[in-house]
């Protein structure tokens, strides 16, 4: 049976102070982490996603990961900092430290934090919520675990947020 393990949040979050949009996780999951960087699961749609909405090509470094957000005025980060979980069940989590969403806000012109899926979206409402007071919505996750969602019903959703930035 699998058991319980305290996992502190690996990366830094990605933002620069012309970020506008903040796109939040929950915790990275055991592949992200052993890949080292965010949404690295080889079936996790969230590159793929946002190299398509924004008509470029689908990043492949870290490097080049950041560069597309930043040049976007995109940022990423999670909503917890630590917590402990079970592989990467995001069921399992507790013991929460909320990640820092309020020194992001502060340092860059985030208008908009994006929830990537419901979880993420729980997580934000219970502990981010006195962090940041302006507009966020939810948006389906990116997961491989989200079957109900296409690549093509994703970039629908999702472009809806983006034409508007």
């Amino acid at each position: 049976m699998a058991e319980y393990e305290h996992v502190t949040q690996p990366f830094l979050p990605v933002y620069n102070a012309e970020s506008k949009i903040l796109i939040l996780g929950s915790f990275p999951s055991v592949k992200s982490r052993e890949m080292g960087f965010y949404y690295g699961h080889p079936r996790n749609r969230f590159w793929k996603l946002l190299s398509a909405l924004w008509g470029v090509q689908e990043p492949a470094t870290v490097a080049e990961k950041t560069d597309m957000l930043l040049e976007h005025g995109v940022a990423i980060y999670d909503v917890i900092e630590s917590c402990d979980i079970i592989g990467s069940s995001d069921s399992s989590i507790r013991n929460v430290i909320p990640a820092d969403i309020a020194g992001i806000v502060r340092e860059s012109q985030i208008e908009l934090v994006v929830a990537n899926g419901k979880t993420a979206a729980r997580l934000f409402e219970k502990y981010q919520r006195n962090a940041y007071h302006g507009k966020w919505v939810t948006m389906p996750s990116t997961s491989p675990a989200n079957a109900a969602f296409s690549l093509e019903r994703l970039l629908e959703t999702w472009g809806r947020v983006f034409q508007d930035t």
